[in-house]
């Protein structure tokens, strides 16, 4: 009896004694994860896996082939995978601090885990052997151990040589600030070493089968790289790839993206799933998350040669993408400076109240040339003291908005919808390839000003 008592009080010894994070002092080795659970699709041409265990974010994608993992996997804030940004900018729920490194993120839930090695949760899954659904509790990757208030949502089919992916948000939190767009990951895309060449195109003639541009920026540890270690560009066909040395590899068209960022990170050329060495790929968009939207995506994956990836772009890509936001359901990717809408969900239309001088709706990043559009039709109301507004187009030369490349046209403020015909053509500056508009209402709003607009587009209703 006297031993049974002594095992019970070393056992609550042990239990007692620990760190202030819940780890046992008398530890000495990492515990060991339990076995990963993996959800393939195999259609006999390439193989995909979604991790059970990561929240089903993408760990596996080889050709069949060749039976080749090219997914990283190294920690949780890899994979291919959803991830999403909003404010607060740094995020403290409940007063609980962010690490450090990853503070400057604010609201960041991802769907592998945190960067304290907390998995996501899933919580329904489906695989019938041609489609597959995940849905999960994503954890905030910059807390230690916190869910985020949303789940996430995912659907993945096989054609051929390619994984056509669904991803959906669905955001629920308490928090109902409306807080500014932030560039949203649509999705991370992380590879192993091998697959270092980051190819993609570049140029103001896209579908003509021009030079593609390799992006060549390598960081070899964190030591030598910049505070942004990832290079951005402009894809004018929507799409990039990372590449072995003989040119095969992964990869991504998001056909309504332009903005994309990547790189390659470690010594390129060797390493596997849990290795460090990674190249990375994700197309942009800025966009607004409120607490209670749903936010939708898609894009596809394309596992092959270089000239496979670029000949599937071109053989389902509509060439030419021009201007045509309508605000039925959502915001098309816009954005604001100094004015807010009245959130979510969208009915039909945008309604901002312009807050301070210079109230800016910032169109999303597209590419068109300019005689393509020579007029654009906007159909707004304004209610405003002032009665011209301006409108603004960048170029693909450019890197800001710029006063000489925009246009004043008259409104009615009266607060009644117009279509507005805003002729361009005649305009010197308006000509070459256009990769973004910008309307601008009256510079100097009263308290009281507000700008309703159902769409902007270059064709008339």
């Amino acid at each position: 009896m006297k031993k049974i008592i002594e095992c019970f009080l070393l056992v609550l010894l042990c239990l007692l004694i620990s760190d202030f994070e819940g780890k046992s002092v008398f530890a000495t080795e990492k515990p060991v994860s339990p076995p990963e659970k993996i959800s393939y699709l195999d259609n006999g041409q390439i193989r995909i896996g979604v991790n059970l265990s990561l929240g089903g974010s993408i760990t596996y994608l080889s050709s069949v082939r060749e039976d080749k993992n090219i997914i990283n996997s190294h920690d949780w804030g890899r994979q291919i995978q959803m991830s999403f940004y909003s404010g607060p900018v740094p995020f403290e729920p409940g007063g609980k601090k962010p690490a450090a490194s990853w503070a400057s993120l604010g609201w960041n839930p991802i769907q592998s885990g945190d960067c304290y090695a907390n998995r996501s949760k899933v919580i329904e899954h489906r695989n019938d052997g041609r489609r597959l659904y995940v849905k999960c509790i994503p954890m905030q990757w910059p807390l230690n151990n916190v869910p985020g208030q949303c789940t996430f949502e995912t659907w993945i089919h096989l054609e051929k040589n390619t994984a056509l992916v669904r991803c959906r948000l669905n955001n629920h939190r308490s928090d109902r600030t409306l807080y500014l767009a932030k560039q949203q990951e649509l999705p991370a895309v992380y590879t192993n070493g091998p697959w270092y060449r980051l190819m993609t195109y570049t140029g103001d003639k896209p579908f003509t089968r021009g030079k593609l541009t390799r992006i060549k920026n390598v960081w070899r540890s964190f030591k030598d790289a910049p505070d942004g270690i990832w290079e951005s560009w402009w894809a004018t066909e929507n799409w990039a790839a990372l590449v072995r040395e003989d040119n095969q590899g992964l990869g991504i068209w998001k056909p309504d993206c332009y903005s994309f960022i990547g790189g390659f990170f470690g010594t390129p050329g060797a390493g596997g799933p849990q290795d460090s060495p990674t190249g990375y790929i994700s197309p942009l968009h800025y966009d607004i998350l409120d607490h209670n939207i749903q936010y939708e995506y898609e894009y596809v994956l394309i596992v092959g040669s270089l000239r496979e990836i670029r000949d599937y772009v071109y053989t389902h890509a509509a060439h030419k993408a021009l201007p045509d936001y309508r605000f039925e359901k959502d915001r098309q990717h816009c954005s604001y400076r100094h004015a807010r809408d009245t959130g979510w969900p969208i009915r039909g239309e945008l309604h901002l109240k312009l807050e301070q001088e210079n109230s800016q709706l910032i169109g999303p990043m597209g590419f068109w040339q300019a005689e393509d559009v020579p007029t654009l039709y906007l159909r707004a109301a304004f209610k405003t003291s002032r009665n011209q507004a301006r409108i603004f187009w960048q170029t693909h030369a450019q890197q800001t908005f710029d006063t000489k490349k925009s246009k004043l046209f008259t409104i009615q403020p009266d607060g009644k919808y117009r279509t507005y015909k805003i002729d361009l053509a005649d305009h010197p500056e308006y000509k070459g390839a256009i990769i973004r508009l910008r309307l601008n209402p009256p510079l100097k709003p009263d308290p009281d000003d507000w700008l309703k607009i159902k769409s902007l587009s270059y064709k008339a209703d």
